[in-house]
């Protein structure tokens, strides 16, 4: 039995996981699919948001600020990329300098701090390729950017060393709560029993709260699409650069990436299917056309892929956190959409509160907080790299020539816990696969370590999911073909 079952292992997942690690060592996350970091926290805007456009009062706007003032500390101690790059909010049309001082206002009342309204030229002093329709702009220097995977690997790994589990391909068939009141939650293949329970299920979240609670939820996935430049583009935005804020989000925004990169997106388009993230051609040449309002002379020949993301929206367009009602010790992180991945500290310190209260747990003593990331020999000296070569010779054959990835990195992602298991899950975790090729040279390589380090067969590897595979058989028979 499990003080506590966490459903879904994305950003909110991991961090309520990692918070719960400090009180106790069992502390199970059931992950439907392969990996950790396989729904909406692989695919967003990598965004750290200062939090002036959440409405006042929300749980939006609480979680936020306070997700971002958490930050710093959680990036240091987790050894993830986070850079406070600040930024801009502009609007090309005068009426809206209106709407714009009223984000201003409501980012104050929030609490964000160092907000102000720029003219013309503070913004072009900021930003020098700003569209010329752009009038001005609301500066937000607390913004920033981060690694959405390696904040959520960090998360799990640091969990998983503080004693909690994580079970992979596990989906979640029935939850109930028995007359001990103890809670049972069936997989396809188990059945696994909680004091509490932690539904953070992203847009399946209202199937499981429905289950179980009085109050029901409905959760609307909505598609965004986003496109990606190469390296090559680096400079031409120094800030997250919004357009004016519409009923359907934040609007497409140009922000340059922890690595170097450049994104443009996203869209929003409401869906009825959960799992459809294809891209449409319709919604890129959408991302191309707006983007043009904001920064111009985008360097668009430099996309070098597109991809597309779910966010769960809820009905009340608010995080529904805590007790769900009708279900003692049943714990809601439900609804979480932008700016999830900056409340993620927040919510995740949250609930763990809640759930220590709940079931009388102390922290432990033996706690760590700290994770440190996979190393990075471009980061080291060359005498410290040329060391390092002769120590593990496997650091001085490079797989990935786009990104510069030695096979000794693509091994640590897959020998951690929890460790890669498909290319995806290399990929997202050292980049193997994320340069301007996209994985078509490197690609049957890395695929040749994870068979040899998961002990499986070549056309056992997966791209992503269970059973997406890549080699379906072989021409001839024999070892070597």
């Amino acid at each position: 039995m499990y003080d506590v079952i966490i459903i879904g292992a994305g950003v909110i997942g991991c961090a309520v996981a990692r918070e719960m690690s400090r009180y106790s060592d069992r502390v199970l996350i059931l992950e439907k699919n392969e990996d950790v970091c396989t729904g909406t926290t692989k695919a967003n805007s990598a965004i750290i948001h200062s939090g002036y456009d959440a409405k006042n009062g929300t749980l939006k706007a609480k979680f936020n600020v306070k997700g971002n003032r958490m930050m710093d500390r959680i990036a240091y101690e987790l050894d993830v990329p986070f850079e406070r790059i600040g930024s801009l909010t502009v609007y090309t049309e005068e009426e809206q300098l209106v709407k714009l001082k009223e984000l201003y206002q409501r980012g104050m009342n929030n609490g964000v701090e160092g907000l102000r309204i720029l003219s013309r030229a503070e913004t072009e002093a900021l930003e020098p390729n700003i569209s010329d329709k752009v009038k001005g702009a609301l500066y937000a220097p607390t913004a920033g950017i981060i690694c959405p995977f390696k904040l959520c690997y960090a998360y799990a790994e640091n969990a998983c060393e503080n004693g909690a589990r994580f079970l992979m391909n596990q989906k979640v068939g029935n939850i109930f709560r028995s007359e001990d009141g103890l809670w049972h939650i069936a997989t396809e293949t188990d059945e696994f029993v909680a004091q509490a329970v932690v539904n953070a299920a992203g847009v399946y979240s209202d199937e499981l709260n429905n289950l179980v609670s009085s109050r029901k939820i409905r959760i609307t996935p909505r598609r965004g699409d986003y496109l990606l430049l190469d390296r090559a583009a680096k400079g031409h935005v120094r800030h997250t650069v919004f357009q004016m804020p519409t009923a359907l989000g934040k609007g497409v925004l140009v922000t340059p990436t922890v690595h170097g990169n450049t994104i443009i997106g996203p869209t929003a388009v409401d869906m009825i299917d959960k799992e459809n993230t294809a891209t449409t051609a319709e919604a890129l040449s959408e991302i191309l056309s707006k983007s043009s309002d904001s920064i111009k002379d985008l360097p668009t020949r430099q996309v070098i892929t597109s991809f597309a993301g779910i966010r769960a929206v809820e009905d009340q367009h608010d995080f529904i956190l805590g007790e769900a009602e009708g279900a003692s010790s049943f714990f809601n992180c439900a609804g979480i959409q932008s700016p999830g991945l900056s409340a993620a500290p927040a919510i995740g310190e949250y609930t763990a509160g809640l759930i220590r209260e709940k079931l009388s747990l102390s922290e432990k003593e033996n706690f760590n907080p700290y994770r440190k990331d996979i190393l990075d020999p471009s980061a080291l000296s060359l005498e410290e790299r040329n060391e390092l070569i002769r120590e593990n010779p496997a650091y001085g054959r490079i797989v990935c020539r786009c990104e510069s990835i030695s096979e000794g990195e693509i091994i640590d992602a897959i020998r951690r816990t929890p460790g890669a298991v498909s290319l995806d899950g290399v990929k997202r975790r050292v980049r193997a696969g994320m340069g301007r090729c996209q994985g078509g040279f490197c690609s049957p390589k890395v695929m040749e370590i994870l068979a040899r380090e998961r002990g499986c067969a070549l056309e056992e590897v997966n791209k992503s999911s269970e059973g997406s595979y890549i080699v379906r058989g072989r021409t001839k028979d024999g070892e070597n073909g």
